[in-house]
């Protein structure tokens, strides 16, 4: 597996199910290069952000911090860098860009 990509993915499949409807599966798919990455990620992340903004730790901080590879993967940081994701007032997206930083650095 790619490094930086969460090898179990059942843990993102776990995350990833408390937004969709009871008895409803996100699949994981693979990428073109052999990855496997659970889709509904981005989707987990943006609720996950509400919840840190609400007030929410713990459980969701790393909820977040284990979307951050994957979000690196497909691209979410190419598109939106992580200072991008740190200016502004928003706490919870600050909260994910200091973590993409970290995992950058992690990478180097």
């Amino acid at each position: 597996m790619a490094q930086g990509v969460v090898d179990d993915i059942q843990t993102l499949v776990d995350i990833n199910r408390r937004i969709v409807a009871d008895g409803e599966v996100l699949p994981a798919v693979q990428l073109k290069d052999g990855t496997r990455v659970q889709t509904g990620t981005v989707a987990a992340m943006l609720h996950n952000i509400g919840l840190y903004n609400a007030g929410a730790r713990g459980e969701v901080e790393q909820a977040l911090r284990l979307a951050v590879p994957t979000l690196f993967k497909v691209g979410l940081f190419e598109l939106f860098p992580p200072q991008e994701w740190i200016a502004g007032d928003n706490p919870g997206r600050a909260f994910v860009g200091r973590l993409a930083q970290e995992h950058m650095a992690g990478l180097a």
